[in-house]
């Protein structure tokens, strides 16, 4: 295309008459809501926390329910970091200290769940048995000691005073006691260390289970510690740990030459039982569970070990208990947080099993005079439950039994046993991110079929990391609060409502007067919408050029900016839940994060001007800031059909370099699958300028993707020295010119 002098000079003359009467009037116009007055928008009340109530409504069909258990078995996987599972690294497996009984003997246990991280325990093996044998998987909640927990006297004396125990030495250690009778009932039994009791040191008791207060040192981008930033986009939690040492117990038991692998069973207390039922939903190999009063629409889970980000943002424990249906599972209720589980809870756990046919295989022990135990009567249940599933034909009465030392159990010395050490806690975090990465990245760069399998990866894992965009009819509506022709536009503005999300987007359109040629941008900005006008209320030359080439633009306040702000001032940091401890997940295991949230807006924005009377022939994103610029190429990757061209200025912006867990910015998983090159890599082949990114590891990526689809025209990168607008109006002659 070539120009003249005087067509520049004309073309300034108008563009200058064009800024001059988009002046005060049409930065009055921006603010859609009386001074003061906040959005209705749902998100805008307090965050939901573990105290919350959550109810679980059963399906109408198991054709319903298959769906959505699967959704939600993926959910728990992605939220753990366990999407994709890790590699099964040699476990190493020690077995030392046998010591043997009448009818069963006992040995202490350690082997790897990672390539240096012990996992401890005692295995009990049946005398006198002839196998295979079922396993059986006990997993203790935070009983104080764990497996060396010794009761004290007064609370021996009321247990077997109200019943709760009824010999004095099971009174003491009801885990060994559990473990030793289920041995004698012909079980093997592996019982496990939660991280940071008993011979479990490597992370320290007090980081696993006590975390309060975010560590700047551990706060880094390189070799990071848990709970930090880094550690909540690389999605590594304590708790998805945990599960995973379950994960490879699991893998111990049926490798063991005494074991029936069609026989494994799980069950634990509290948060024992919190493992209990998470590991029974995502590993098929699990035939029988028994989580003890833990399952409730109440309380969901109080230790940070039993959370972590995206976990139950719209599910919670019942709905994770009834993942094992129709498998048979028993379940107990006492005075604690499950007191009203059996009318709250349990009957539409037991619908589920009866719509699929399987109504007999749950039950429920509810003795809610007991304060929260596994005492002697809940683990009769469980040992007739056992005992009839498993084939096992044993008393489930508990004898009595010679109780071990607490140096007896143990694996270590005192000398040998590990401390926790900072280093360590970072060498583990880096492993995991380099396995994972050693799992991604080819896919990444691969050929079509792998990256059809990052593809497909990175999707399912949206589905967990952001909310819903399967946007119904007659959802999106607008309801316009002002209509204004300027010299050269018209704009509207207005709030933009999501009925079946409850959310509403202040909003603003800027339409040419007489010139439109279909095309549409959505600017983002940190400001929202005012971030389409200077501070002398005029619109920014660059929008101001595109309005007077004829492309429609719209500005949108996204979740906390523009009108959601009370004071005006840029949010710095996100709402969280009113607990004083300093982990994400308090708030982000019950909430999208605000980033998560914005991404929604912005396709929220999109889906409506798609069904709008004024439906343009093509939709772009411009995002010229960093952050801005993320959200939209993860909104282009969560739905690549909803754009056709992109404008995006990253500035190298990295979702895996957010510096608080309370910014804005931070997007759980946001750098485990990729970050912001692997999510413009998805985005391909749309036709899309991207603007700083320097590293060229990073363009090599977004550039293999293009490569792929033999699109390598559609994208354009810093090689290209037009000013952004100027190449976007360049473009655009060619965009929706087949529609």
């Amino acid at each position: 295309m070539r120009s003249t002098h005087a067509s520049h000079v004309a073309g300034s003359l108008m563009l200058l008459a064009f800024l001059l009467v988009s002046t005060v009037a049409a930065q009055q116009s921006v603010r859609v809501l009386p001074q003061g007055q906040l959005p209705d928008d749902a998100r805008l009340a307090p965050p939901k926390d573990l105290e919350g109530y959550f109810p679980f409504t059963p399906p109408e069909s198991a054709t319903q329910w298959q769906a959505r258990a699967e959704q939600v078995r993926t959910q728990l996987k992605v939220a753990l970091g366990l999407w994709p599972m890790p590699p099964k690294t040699d476990l190493n497996f020690e077995q030392t200290g046998r010591r043997e009984f009448e009818d069963y003997a006992v040995s202490n246990v350690k082997f790897e769940g990672m390539p240096g991280l012990f996992v401890t325990g005692n295995l009990y093996e049946p005398i006198g048995k002839q196998g295979p044998l079922p396993g059986v998987l006990c997993p203790h909640g935070h009983w104080e000691n764990g497996r060396y927990y010794v009761a004290d006297d007064k609370s021996l004396d009321e247990q077997l005073a109200n019943g709760a125990e009824t010999d004095r030495e099971a009174a003491k250690n009801p885990i060994q006691a559990r473990c030793v009778h289920l041995a004698r009932m012909g079980c093997v039994v592996l019982q496990i260390d939660m991280l940071g009791y008993a011979d479990s040191q490597q992370l320290s008791f007090d980081l696993v289970h006590k975390f309060a207060r975010q560590r700047a040192e551990m706060n880094t981008n390189q070799r990071w510690g848990f709970f930090s930033p880094q550690a909540e986009s690389h999605l590594q939690s304590v708790m998805g740990l945990q599960i995973w040492n379950c994960i490879r117990s699991l893998d111990v038991l049926e490798a063991l030459p005494n074991v029936d692998r069609k026989r494994l069973a799980v069950t634990g207390a509290s948060g024992g039982a919190t493992q209990t039922m998470l590991v029974a939903a995502i590993d098929p190999r699990v035939s029988t569970c028994f989580p003890a009063v833990m399952v409730s629409t109440a309380m969901q889970g109080g230790c940070t070990c039993e959370n972590c980000s995206l976990l139950r943002i719209g599910t919670g424990n019942v709905e994770f208990a009834a993942l094992f249906a129709p498998k048979p599972q028993g379940l107990t209720a006492a005075d604690d947080w499950t007191v009203e589980f059996e009318t709250k809870g349990y009957p539409d756990l037991k619908k589920l099993y009866a719509l699929l046919g399987a109504e007999d295989q749950v039950e429920l022990t509810a003795r809610t005079e007991f304060g929260h135990n596994y005492n002697a009567v809940s683990r009769k249940a469980m040992y007739m439950m056992f005992n009839r599933l498993l084939g096992l034909d044993a008393s489930v009465d508990e004898r009595p039994f010679q109780r071990l030392s607490r140096d007896e159990l143990s694996v270590w010395t005192n000398e040998t046993r590990p401390t926790y050490q900072p280093e360590f806690e970072r060498d583990l975090l880096e492993l995991w991110t380099n396995e994972t990465k050693k799992q991604i990245q080819p896919l990444l760069t691969g050929d079509p079929a792998a990256f059809g399998k990052y593809r497909e990866m990175v999707s399912t894992a949206f589905e967990a990391m952001l909310p819903e965009t399967d946007f119904q009819p007659g959802s999106l509506d607008i309801s316009i609060k002002v209509k204004e022709q300027q010299e050269d536009y018209l704009l509207i503005a207005g709030l933009l409502n999501n009925t079946t999300a409850k959310t509403q987007l202040p909003t603003l359109f800027l339409y040419p007067k007489d010139n439109w040629n279909g095309h549409t941008v959505v600017w983002l900005t940190s400001q929202g919408k005012a971030g389409l006008f200077d501070e002398g209320g005029r619109l920014k030359a660059e929008v101001a050029k595109l309005v007077s080439a004829g492309v429609s633009v719209a500005g949108v306040d996204l979740l906390y900016q523009g009108e959601f702000l009370p004071d005006g001032q840029p949010l710095q940091q996100t709402p969280r839940v009113d607990n004083k401890r300093e982990a994400a997940a308090y708030t982000l295991g019950y909430n999208y994060s605000v980033a998560a949230q914005r991404v929604h807006d912005i396709l929220t924005s999109v889906a409506f001007m798609r069904t709008h009377d004024r439906e343009p022939k093509s939709i772009g994103l411009v995002g010229l800031e960093g952050e801005m610029a993320a959200i939209g190429a993860v909104a282009m990757a969560q739905q690549p059909e909803a754009f056709d061209f992109a404008l995006l200025q990253t500035d190298g912006f990295r979702f895996g370099e957010v510096d608080s867990i309370r910014s804005p910015n931070l997007l759980p998983g946001g750098a485990k699958y990729g970050d912001v090159p692997g999510f413009l890599a998805m985005a391909a082949p749309k036709l899309m300028r991207v603007i700083g990114e320097t590293d060229p590891a990073s363009r090599k990526i977004v550039r293999h993707a293009y490569e792929l689809a033999e699109k390598q025209d559609q994208l354009t990168d810093d090689n290209d020295d037009m000013p952004p607008v100027d190449w976007l109006l360049n473009v655009l002659g060619g965009v929706g010119s087949e529609k």
